[in-house]
């Protein structure tokens, strides 16, 4: 018996062992034509064996692609796509650019920034008011997200001229949503996502218990 710890490894493992094994049998074909009709039929395997990848643009390079890379790329014959280049496969992906700056208190978020720097360049109303309240009430909502304990409106109000460079400011008449009221609606929103996820049922010839 052989063991698959005795074998090659397998180059592109979704394609399997047999795959592989005609895949190399082709390097040991001497006469270069045969060898080209022997690839082509392996693609058309191969195309069977995935049928989805006929879905995808490029699909036939692609097969021809890890047809290639099977080989080890090593495999001379007439194909109707250029080989790939091996040094693709070292190649490591560009990493993806993160949004830099520091945030301060982190808790309310980068979004509440943004409103920040956007509502502060509007001019000053009762529109501005409306807006400025508004996000006052959501950095109310996101501190008791993270604090359960009770945050008062002059808390929210040194923070909010603090993140806005002192350009927005609550003024005194100006009452924020209490406490108990956000935390309630909070509750009734998490036990509602509760409510709604599916319930486990009995299956099939189980009897449930009384």
């Amino acid at each position: 018996m052989e063991y698959n710890t005795e074998r090659s490894r397998l180059t592109v493992p979704e394609y399997g062992r047999n795959i592989q094994n005609m895949a190399e049998f082709l390097l040991t074909v001497e006469d270069r034509e045969k060898r080209s009709r022997m690839a082509k039929t392996l693609v058309n395997i191969m195309t069977h064996l995935h049928p989805e990848v006929k879905d995808t643009p490029d699909a036939r390079q692609k097969l021809w692609d890890h047809l290639h890379i099977i080989c080890g790329f090593k495999l001379d014959v007439d194909s109707p796509f250029p080989p790939p280049q091996p040094e693709l496969l070292e190649k490591k992906p560009q990493p993806i650019p993160y949004a830099q700056g520091k945030i301060p208190l982190r808790h309310y978020g980068k979004n509440i920034i943004r409103l920040i720097e956007e509502v502060s360049t509007r001019e000053d109303g009762p529109e501005k008011e409306a807006m400025v309240k508004a996000i006052a009430n959501h950095m109310k909502k996101s501190y008791l997200n993270w604090n359960r304990d009770s945050v008062t409106d002059e808390v929210i109000a040194e923070d909010l001229q603090k993140l806005s460079s002192g350009k927005l400011k609550l003024s005194d008449s100006t009452r924020l949503h209490e406490t108990s009221e956000i935390l309630l609606q909070q509750q009734l929103q998490r036990r509602k996502k509760y409510v709604g996820r599916p319930q486990n049922k009995p299956g099939k010839g189980r009897k449930s218990r009384p």
